[in-house]
């Protein structure tokens, strides 16, 4: 519990520091995304109403799209998936996604900064400043692939 009112109050100090007002609405939104991350917009809708059963989606779409724009939240979209959010926001990390079960992990930039940050432009690019690059791994996790069956060796017997 303690926990979770130290997360409440960062929250509502970003929030003020933003000029949002601390709502319910918001902090259901961010307790959700905190307690299940990588999740997409229904998945927080529903963690949400736990604490919060008139929530609408609408609210939570309005919410997730503001604290988004806020960098409170990060939002990102592994190919073939809706967009899924996290708190997780500030670092240079990625993602990892399991192409069989869907299941995300984050992995952090292996070279330990965000060398991914400086592009070498050629002659002919308008260069930009970026702001983030995002690398997805994708393969197939532990899980997935202690549930694949592989195939066994036969004899070949002679008559």
């Amino acid at each position: 519990m303690a926990d979770h009112t130290a997360d409440q109050e960062a929250w509502a100090s970003a929030l003020h520091s933003h000029g949002r007002r601390v709502t319910k609405q918001r902090l259901a939104v961010l307790a959700a995304v905190q307690h299940n991350p990588h999740s997409p917009a229904e998945g927080i809708l529903a963690a949400a109403r736990k604490d919060l059963p008139e929530l609408t989606a609408q609210s939570v779409y309005v919410v997730l799209s503001d604290l988004t724009d806020l960098q409170m939240l990060r939002r990102f979209e592994p190919p073939h998936s809706p967009a899924l959010y996290e708190t997780r926001v500030g670092d240079n990390h990625h993602h990892a996604v399991c192409i069989s079960c869907g299941r995300v992990e984050d992995v952090d930039c292996a070279v330990g900064h965000a060398p991914c940050l400086t592009p070498h432009w050629d002659e002919h690019s308008k260069p930009m400043t970026i702001q983030i690059a995002d690398v997805l791994y994708q393969g197939i996790c532990q899980d997935c692939q202690a549930k694949q069956q592989l195939p066994t060796q036969t004899q070949v017997t002679t008559k």
